[in-house]
């Protein structure tokens, strides 16, 4: 990644009123942090070099009972949600259930879809994206609010396909 594409995406998250953006890739990550208008922005830089992999330390038997019990929780919810479909964000941008705010959201909790039916619309860089869905099933939650900043892979709707 060059400076200018840097220079790009610092453009974007401020226009885009994202309080903060994080990506990674191989070898760079960057945080870019931003505060109301008229307030000074923040924007951190932070490289990261590949290390090897350290040994993980145990927990104490202190943080044990924690633990299980977190382990305990996430099969459950896992185990409900593993049966159904995520569908996620094809771009980064900002997620609106609706075409335009007079008009009623695409789907709503409940809503039987089909494949290619428009979930959603994200504008990104003034453009407004839909989102069409690539599955058949019913909509069982909506996982981000309305206007709202998504990332690129960020879930958006739980559908079961049943």
């Amino acid at each position: 990644m060059d400076i200018k594409e840097i220079q790009s995406l610092i453009k974007f998250v401020a226009r885009s009123g994202a309080s903060e953006v994080k990506l990674e890739t191989d070898d760079i990550k960057i945080t870019i942090r931003t505060g109301p208008s008229g307030s000074t922005s923040e924007t951190t830089y932070v490289q990261q070099i590949p290390v090897q992999a350290q040994p993980v330390a145990q927990p104490s038997p202190q943080q044990a009972p924690a633990a299980s019990q977190s382990a305990q929780e996430d099969p459950k919810k896992d185990s409900d949600d593993s049966k159904y479909i995520t569908i996620k964000s094809p771009i980064i941008g900002t997620f609106y259930r609706k075409p335009s705010p007079d008009k009623p959201a695409f789907v709503e909790v409940g809503d039987t879809i089909g494949k290619g039916d428009v979930l959603c619309v994200i504008e990104a860089m003034k453009l407004f994206n839909d989102i069409e869905s690539e599955v058949s099933g019913k909509i069982v939650k909506v996982l981000v609010e309305d206007s709202s900043p998504v990332e690129f892979d960020q879930p958006l709707f739980l559908v079961d396909p049943s």
